[in-house]
């Protein structure tokens, strides 16, 4: 676990804000054609609902998945993203021990 890249990529309110859409996918991406809890959301999905250029959403999704935060699943041409809740259940437990 690299703490700094964790705190690195929540501190930008959009990342914050993809995660807490990957929390509840079914709810945030209705109009997904796959099993959003089975496979994730593509990112092209996260970048309509983010309203901001591929380019700034795939960079913000490489940086949360570089900290962990985040799983990837490739099936052709598209990457679909999952939230990774064991780091992010081990990141919350270091950091309320630590405070």
């Amino acid at each position: 676990m690299n703490e700094k890249l964790i705190f690195k990529a929540l501190a930008n309110d959009t990342r914050r804000q993809i995660l807490a859409w990957l929390k509840e996918p079914k709810q945030h991406f209705p109009t997904a054609q796959s099993d959003v809890i089975r496979d994730g959301v593509c990112c092209g999905l996260i970048q309509q609902k983010a309203g901001l250029a591929q380019s700034t959403v795939c960079h913000y999704l490489g940086l949360l998945e570089q900290a962990g935060l985040v799983t990837t699943t490739r099936s052709g041409q598209w990457t679909f993203y999952k939230r990774n809740e064991v780091e992010i259940a081990r990141f919350i437990a270091k950091l309320a021990a630590s405070l």
